[in-house]
């Protein structure tokens, strides 16, 4: 039987390839490639259309900028949106640590391309643990398929268009973990759950779930550790790390009509179980998009108690307040597809087993042989996955607009190319990316920041403002505070105020 961690060696006759590489390794290196140059013209063809923002783009350009440069994390667009100063620490928001990963790009170039370039890769990285795991439970044929059905899903495309995110290491680090653990290598699947935790805060909750998973499959030791680690890391950086930052670990807290801490929301959820289960469905939108990600693996994920993992983290999105949470139109989804999918694989080689048992005239399933029922759901899951890619963001690539420059973009350019280098510049949410590697970039807000150059516009809504004529007051407020008008054209204002404090936000 090959063996499913290095594939079929090459047979014996011609062939163009070394004999150490098999066909398979061309093959899945190729799905991996192709998938990460999907992701990063997506993502490029936004930065280049100034469609990328300051929140989030520029957050992680400045806070990598500073590693590079060995300074500490800041983030002076996240000083300035919180009320504080220029020095506020990315870790006092979000503890990703491991973002410093990243800083050796910055050295060959310094800008969000390279955030961009790398998000792609590390997304696209998923696909040869991945494909691993279902050829060991299903075949060949089969992991192609449930490969190409991560690498076109939804939650993968949302997160690839919204410029970039620490959630970038955690398709990868979860593939990994799941692959090796499964393989019987669980000292590379430990390094990989060890990672997870210094990606963000709560994936904490990921890890004491996939602990969960080991201990409802006997591994007992292991299951006590990822539980016992997960959450004792979720604790110790919310009430250490975080506030040793500077920041204050209630920002995040989104469920205070359950509780105001953990221990309140555990007694409402035993005393008041009700008002629980009628906020993890209300509104609909958190139903849709839990559909969203189980529809498209055919519930299959449901039928292994490898989806534990996951169930924390859509726990904590859908009984929030936060509505932006409860979508799929950003990259929240990323955080457990690769879960969801490898739980539908898992769950059908359960059934095939189940049936194998019952027939036991049929051999087990091996990597070189497919089984009918394997083959099936992977070609029904990668076939549901590329009839959604029209709808999204994968499949604006398919669009010839999509690479078009905006109506605006002659007064874009030219508004960016007004700001001085080495300023402070109040910047609306999408020209940010264009200032970030010559300016201190704050974002636009009604809160004014009082920076002596300001980039607003007048004519496209602009978050965090509620309308277009909300923005044009601000422009008319910040005129009639001594700021001048120097470029104005296509919604594009440009103003600058000598006497401008960049001081604390009033």
């Amino acid at each position: 039987m090959p063996n499913p961690d290095h594939g079929d060696r090459a047979r014996p006759g011609r062939s163009l390839l070394p004999r150490s590489v098999s066909r398979h390794q061309v093959g899945v290196a190729a799905v991996t490639a192709l998938a990460g140059l999907a992701y990063a013209l997506l993502g490029l063809v936004q930065l280049r259309n100034n469609r990328a923002t300051i929140f989030d783009l520029v957050i992680f350009d400045q806070t990598i900028r500073n590693y590079a440069e060995f300074r500490p994390p800041m983030s002076p667009a996240l000083g300035a949106f919180h009320g504080t100063s220029l020095d506020y620490l990315q870790l006092a928001e979000h503890f990703s640590p491991i973002l410093a990963t990243l800083t050796p790009l910055y050295w060959i170039h310094d800008g969000p391309a390279s955030l961009i370039l790398a998000q792609s890769a590390l997304f696209s990285l998923a696909i040869p643990p991945i494909w691993r795991f279902a050829r060991r439970k299903l075949g060949t044929v089969p992991a192609y398929l449930v490969v190409a059905s991560y690498a076109t899903s939804t939650a993968i495309a949302q997160a690839a268009v919204f410029d970039f995110h620490e959630v970038a290491f955690v398709p990868v680090l979860t593939a990994v973990m799941i692959e090796r653990f499964d393989a019987g290598k669980p000292f590379i699947g430990s390094l990989a759950a060890a990672g997870l935790l210094l990606v963000k805060e709560d994936m904490g909750l990921l890890v004491a779930g996939f602990g969960c998973f080991l201990l409802a499959t006997r591994r007992f030791r292991p299951g006590i550790g990822f539980v016992v680690g997960g959450l004792g890391m979720i604790a110790l950086t919310r009430g250490v790390f975080i506030p040793a930052a500077g920041g204050d670990p209630a920002t995040f807290w989104a469920y205070n009509y359950l509780g105001r801490n953990v221990p309140e929301v555990l007694s409402t959820a035993v005393t008041n179980p009700g008002l629980v289960l009628h906020s993890l469905v209300n509104p609909p939108v958190k139903v849709a998009t839990m559909l969203g990600l189980v529809a498209p693996v055919a519930f299959a994920c449901l039928l292994s108690p490898l989806v534990l993992p996951a169930v924390p983290l859509i726990l904590e999105r859908m009984l929030s307040d936060r509505p932006f949470w409860w979508t799929n139109d950003f990259q929240y989804d990323a955080f457990v597809i690769v879960v969801v999918i490898s739980a539908a694989v898992d769950g059908i080689a359960r059934i095939q087993r189940w049936m194998d048992r019952r027939h036991r005239g049929h051999p087990p399933a091996s990597v070189s042989r497919s089984t009918p029922l394997g083959l099936a759901w992977a070609a029904l899951v990668c076939g549901i996955s590329l009839a959604l890619v029209p709808q999204n963001a994968l499949g604006r690539l398919l669009q010839p607009a999509f690479y078009r420059a905006d109506f605006d973009a002659v007064a874009a350019a030219e508004a960016a190319a007004t700001i001085p280098s080495g300023v402070v510049v109040e910047s609306v949410n999408n020209m940010g990316p264009a200032l970030t590697r010559r300016a201190t970039v704050v974002l636009w807000q009604p809160q004014s920041y009082r920076a002596a150059w300001v980039l607003a516009n007048t004519e496209r809504l602009a978050y965090p403002f509620a309308s277009v004529d909300q923005q044009r007051e601000k422009v008319a407020e910040l005129v009639d505070s001594g700021y001048e008008i120097v470029y104005e054209r296509d919604g594009y204002v440009v103003l600058h105020h000598p006497d401008g404090t960049n001081a604390k936000a009033q």
